[in-house]
């Protein structure tokens, strides 16, 4: 920060309180914003803050957030409310955003959780200028702030529509195939269809080894369900993995021997009637394995009361070749979409910086 500035402790220009409820205090039909730790307010039928106020979680993976709220609300108990400020709150903000993660980023405590103690924002000091000066910082970061923020929803809004281009090719695809063929039924077409079981008692490892080498499969889309590693595959054939639990529906045409485990389920195709990769197209086509499902738990019984098209060989194999083309394009367009979001907040890190160090004008945020 640069000379002429006014430097306190954060409780000297500001109370600092936490909420008093657990998160079952929320109320959907509620009438007052309820923080809690997450990124978005649920709601409560109780008040206890009002104003232009700063909420910053207290635990959990958003340590280090700082949100700006001016309303009435209530808070969760691990919550911290930042209330009653003597400068310009907008500026604390700001301030804090720019701060408030590095400095505390080794100073949180806890081994299973994370969290943060009030000591933390007793130690926290602030330098401010006067105030009009505070007020022409906050007035040039809400301007950019809100060009960025309005750049980001378009290209948020991008990646929704890539995606569902893809979702919308990949389901009419099969859609067309289902005019002209009959459906056969999925217990047809598959040598067997099961449901994972335990996790290997014996020759278990996190991690691949001389002894342990077969991978071994859960549900999820994280590392692709790799849970960890064993000696003997229960499934040797070419297969279709499908999540029955949590991202119902994620599946993944797994070519090698692996040990499929709970909250999943592996469907083996009859090599004379349906390619493994056709399978899995035409099962994500299912209405009952699409994107947003909100069925529980997917089982063997549901599935095996399904029915898809095949068509020859010839077919399956242009129908899964273009959709692979497909699905590789647009990942490589959600990929350079999301680097352009995370330059838009390495922009926002550069000109809080600019900010806190007496660089910033509205020709420097411009430029």
């Amino acid at each position: 920060m640069r000379e002429g500035l006014k430097t306190k402790k954060l409780t000297d220009i500001s109370t600092v309180q936490t909420g008093k409820h657990d998160a079952n205090h929320s109320d959907v039909k509620g009438k007052y914003a309820f923080f809690t730790c997450a990124y978005s307010p649920l709601l409560s039928n109780t008040k206890r803050f009002e104003g232009k106020c700063l909420i910053l979680p207290g635990n959990g993976v958003n340590v280090g957030e700082v949100f700006y709220y001016d309303g009435e609300f209530d808070a969760y108990q691990r919550t911290y409310v930042i209330n009653e400020i003597k400068i310009n709150e907008r500026f604390l903000y700001y301030y804090m955003k720019y701060s408030w993660r590095d400095i505390n980023l080794n100073k949180q405590y806890g081994s299973a959780t994370n969290f943060l103690k009030i000591g933390n924002f007793k130690d926290y000091e602030v330098s401010y200028p006067n105030s009009e000066e505070q007020k022409e910082i906050v007035s040039i970061l809400d301007d950019a702030f809100a060009s960025i923020n309005k750049a980001k929803t378009n290209i948020e809004r991008n990646i929704e529509n890539a995606k569902e281009l893809f979702l919308s090719k990949r389901e009419n695809h099969i859609e067309l195939l289902s005019k002209d063929l009959p459906l056969t039924p999925i217990t047809d077409v598959c040598e067997k269809i099961l449901a994972g079981g335990d996790k290997p008692k014996d020759y278990f490892s996190k991690t691949k080894t001389d002894e342990c080498q077969i991978p071994i499969i859960s549900n999820g889309e994280k590392n692709d369900g790799l849970y960890g590693f064993t000696k003997t595959p229960k499934v040797t054939k070419p297969s279709i993995t499908v999540s029955a639990r949590g991202t119902i529906g994620y599946t993944v045409f797994r070519n090698y021997p692996f040990v499929p485990i709970v909250r999943l389920i592996v469907l083996t195709p009859k090599d004379d009637m349906v390619a493994p990769e056709y399978l899995m197209r035409a099962l994500q086509s299912l209405d009952i394995l699409r994107t947003g499902s909100s069925i529980p738990q997917l089982t063997v019984p549901m599935i095996k009361t399904y029915s898809i098209p095949v068509p020859s060989m010839e077919k399956q194999k242009e129908i899964t070749d273009s959709l692979n083309q497909l699905e590789l394009l647009t990942k490589s367009s959600i990929s350079n979409y999301k680097k352009e979001l995370e330059n838009l907040e390495e922009l926002k890190k550069s000109i809080l910086q600019k900010a806190f160090s007496g660089e910033l004008t509205k020709k420097s945020v411009a430029a």
